[in-house]
């Protein structure tokens, strides 16, 4: 099996870039991680890339101020460096260039903590109690250069209780990231995902409703 080479793009402590790492051990899985790079030399996910034996790089942004087009031909450079085919973003708080986008054009995923085209940005869970929306969850899409606005290629959803609290509610809409991005990362891995009109499509058919990736939904 050919594997698809990954490069997984983190700033923090980086728990999906773990997730898929975990996912890609099992030798039948359709994706390897080849590189993880971070932007902040102090994010902690750095540590967990090293400990599981994998190659590691740091594109410090503020070395580059604000000229993002120097700091992305620093980042392209190493994507070439390490034959990437897919790119993960995983807490990665940079946003890209159009140009650098449509370079790979789905070909970059990333995982957000809401169910888009709800929530976009910043501190979703504390926006989804402060509505008192009852049905929360995450998404992974791909990356197009407005924020948070690509195709949706999984969801996943969970119940909002009542008294949940923000890290109650962040920590059960984690487990559904930790599912779901490993699962949307193997099917295009697998060339299964095909976006047609701004949509993807799994195998021809629409993606799955969120409700049946949701552990806690009757």
């Amino acid at each position: 099996m050919n594997r698809k080479r990954v490069a997984v793009l983190i700033s923090g402590r980086g728990s999906n870039m773990a997730a898929l790492i975990d996912a890609a051990k099992d030798k039948t899985y359709p994706a390897e991680i080849v590189v993880v790079i971070s932007n902040r030399p102090d994010a902690g996910g750095l540590m967990i890339a090293r400990a599981n034996g994998i190659t590691t790089e740091v594109v410090d942004n503020t070395a580059f101020g604000k000229d993002r087009a120097a700091f992305e031909r620093v980042l392209q450079a190493l994507l070439e460096k390490h034959r990437v085919d897919i790119v993960c973003l995983a807490g990665f708080m940079r946003l890209l260039t159009a140009g650098f986008v449509k370079q790979r054009q789905h070909r970059i995923l990333n995982i957000h903590p809401a169910l888009l085209p709800a929530f976009k940005g910043l501190n979703t869970h504390k926006r989804v109690l402060e509505e008192c929306v009852k049905i929360h969850g995450a998404t992974v899409h791909f990356v197009v250069p407005e924020l948070d606005s690509g195709p949706i290629i999984l969801q996943g959803a969970v119940t909002v209780r009542a008294g949940d609290s923000e890290a109650a509610l962040a920590a059960r809409v984690l487990k559904i990231e930790h599912r779901i991005y490993p699962l949307a990362l193997k099917l295009v891995a697998e060339d299964r995902v095909r976006v047609e009109n701004g949509r993807c499509m799994i195998d021809g058919v629409a993606v799955p409703d969120a409700g049946q990736l949701a552990p806690d939904l009757p």
